[in-house]
């Protein structure tokens, strides 16, 4: 099962998200983040992620975990990602060749444009809240067919 992280920034009464430019997921909005590396800690992931797609450093002791994500598709585990929230970062979000970066008021977030799964957990993340949440996909990871959503967890 591949593990990777999620990394939302929220300033005010925005979230900044991103627009990915190519891969898995292209023209679709979500947060920054990604694959893992070896050697590498789930928190230096996020970090790193973030500073990769979008150009800022997060302040390492202001991000918080707000969830875990596992998806299946076709009944097959394929994704386990952790899910960060920070409301402090230094830089100015600039696109990159994976990302194009945007605010959104919390109220805009452009659901209709992510993936099916992100309105069932984000508005959690949105609220300052924690959550566990499993998804499972049809094979080609287009169609949500079942989900689950613990919110409130502890980690």
């Amino acid at each position: 099962m591949i593990e990777g992280t999620l990394c939302f920034v929220v300033s005010d009464d925005e979230v900044l998200l991103i627009e990915k430019r190519r891969g898995l997921g292209e023209g679709w909005y979500n947060g920054p983040g990604g694959k893992r590396e070896a050697g590498e800690t789930i928190r230096e992931c996020a970090i790193r992620e973030v500073r990769e797609e979008v150009g800022i450093d997060v302040d390492t002791p202001a991000l918080s975990k707000a969830g875990e994500l596992t998806f299946r598709l076709d009944g097959d585990p394929q994704l386990h990602c952790h899910v960060f929230r920070t409301d402090r970062f230094d830089g100015e979000p600039r696109p990159s060749e994976e990302a194009r970066p945007e605010w959104f008021a919390l109220d805009e977030v452009p659901y209709d444009q992510m993936w099916d799964d992100d309105r069932y957990w984000l508005p959690l993340v949105l609220e300052d809240r924690t959550f566990r949440g499993w998804f499972r996909f049809d094979a080609d990871g287009d169609r949500l067919r079942g989900r689950f959503v613990e919110p409130d967890v502890e980690f």
